[in-house]
């Protein structure tokens, strides 16, 4: 097990207002009655047959860029550098979802809907809650993927975090301290707290097509899950449990928090207490 001196405390919050967009960073965040953050992951954009429109299938959703203002009550949609000269639009966050629509329909060619959801659209509708890694092992990962002669810059911490598009972020610990917030199946528990928040963790986050791909431009690092896969088992630290690895493209816990939990707040500085 860590060090018992280790320290854990929340450092980041990082709530991704439209599903697949650009992230912006919070003091505090309120849980809402699902157990994800609020206005985190509240827009969500569909194609007409009804299938989400994501970084998971369309590479292009990286070159959108959304600017939030203070409080998210707007949010500005652009694309610098397209060769169409599609206008910066802001739109009242999160109402105006339908009007956003319309421009999202004209960068895509295609008809866009965007819908809202006061719980949000979670990646994992079973473990719903927020999802949490820890900076060292955003550290770790980075070390990973260090600059080549091939020209390669190498990935910094904050494009790594953009990358994995975690909720929630922890310091004073050791990479992959998160491995030991789940337990050694599906049915074992392990509870903690953030703050007053009371969690669960529920397992190691499975990853998907997006972290190889640049954040800002959709561009595809060759050989990236590869890498990753085998350095990931290599460190595996001795508290995770190698059991609930059926494979190991996972980074970070994703979390479920009960009902109860709703309206609690959590703020930068919260520490963590295992139960």
């Amino acid at each position: 097990m860590p060090s018992p001196q280790a320290a854990p405390h929340l450092v980041n919050i990082r709530l991704h207002p439209i599903k697949s967009l650009d992230p912006v960073s919070v003091r505090e965040a309120r849980i809402n009655p699902s157990g994800g953050l609020a206005l985190d992951r509240a827009w969500a954009l569909y194609s007409v047959d009804g299938k989400w429109v994501n970084g998971k299938r369309t590479p292009a959703v990286h070159l959108i860029r959304a600017a939030y203002s203070t409080g998210l009550r707007e949010v500005a949609l652009s694309v610098p550098g397209d060769r169409r000269e599609l206008p910066t639009r802001t739109f009242a966050f999160p109402e105006a979802h339908e009007d956003a629509a319309e421009w999202f329909s004209v960068f895509f060619e295609q008809q866009i809907i965007v819908r809202y959801s006061e719980n949000g659209f979670p990646d994992d509708s079973l473990a719903n809650g927020p999802t949490i890694i820890s900076t060292a092992s955003l550290e770790s990962v980075c070390s990973w993927f260090p600059p080549n002669p091939k020209g390669f810059p190498g990935i910094t911490v904050d494009e790594a975090r953009q990358r994995f598009r975690t909720t929630l972020e922890i310091n004073g610990v050791p990479a992959f301290w998160e491995d030991q917030l789940f337990g050694e199946d599906e049915r074992s528990v392990v509870r903690f707290k953030i703050g007053e928040v009371n969690f669960e963790g529920s397992n190691p986050c499975a990853r998907c097509p997006v972290p190889p791909r640049n954040p800002q431009t959709g561009e595809l690092f060759d050989g990236f899950q590869k890498r990753f896969t085998q350095l990931r088992e290599s460190n595996l630290p001795p508290w995770s449990v190698r059991p609930r690895f059926d494979h190991f493209y996972r980074l970070a816990t994703n979390t479920r928090v009960a009902p109860t939990e709703s309206d609690k707040l959590l703020r930068v500085g919260d520490p963590l207490r295992l139960s």
